[in-house]
């Protein structure tokens, strides 16, 4: 399920999202690297929650086909705009939310969801139609903030805490804070198989899993 705010929510806030400096650049290039390492030229890919396209127009000359979708027309807008002034041809953006049936026309290699998960309520069902939409031993490569740990710096600690302030003030989408564990589980259960995790940056919980099974 996503709530039916969150469209407006992004729209109010894309074109700043847009502008806005990534806030760990190193850990950015690291996961892009690490993502980029899984990619073959022959590969048809979708990204959820692809935002303004930075990372679809990155990574579409290591792939073949790149469908990126986003709940927000006006993040698809600047998006399809990037796209143009970069003379990026492969990629195709798309509004489309995360069980859209427009994006049923897979079964892709890989999927993408950086930055998403958390902020789906239904978890499960959510991992589930990435297993749907992936061949069998497809690649599902997710980027997900979870529950601050202990030696987790505060201001992340704080977020969980802000958080539910800001959205009774319609200033933040919903967000899920599940336990690392908790996420992995959940991973796991919808028919993957973990080859890879990492903390880029604590508490964004980098996981490539493996689709098993036929």
């Amino acid at each position: 399920m996503v709530h039916a705010e969150a469209p407006q929510f992004w729209d109010k806030v894309a074109e700043k999202y847009a502008k806005s400096p990534i806030r760990d650049m190193d850990a950015y290039a690291y996961t892009l690297e690490r993502t980029r390492s899984y990619l073959a030229k022959s590969d048809r890919v979708l990204e959820l929650g692809c935002g303004t396209g930075s990372t679809a127009l990155l990574l579409a000359d290591a792939v073949d086909q790149f469908t990126a979708a986003d709940i927000s027309p006006n993040m698809i807008r600047i998006a399809n705009r990037k796209a143009v002034d970069e003379g990026v041809e492969n990629v195709r953006f798309v509004v489309a939310e995360f069980f859209d049936q427009a994006l049923n026309d897979g079964p892709y290699d890989v999927v993408l969801a950086h930055n998403l998960i958390h902020l789906i309520e239904d978890t499960t069902g959510a991992l589930r139609h990435v297993a749907s939409l992936l061949k069998p031993g497809g690649i599902f490569i997710s980027k997900t903030v979870c529950r601050p740990e202990a030696g987790t710096p505060w201001k992340y600690r704080l977020m969980r805490l802000i958080v539910p302030v800001m959205q009774l003030l319609g200033r933040a989408p919903f967000v899920r804070f599940m336990k690392i564990e908790e996420l992995e589980r959940e991973v796991t259960a919808a028919g993957f198989k973990i080859i890879e995790t990492g903390n880029h940056p604590p508490p964004s919980r980098y996981v490539v899993a493996r689709k098993t099974g036929a």
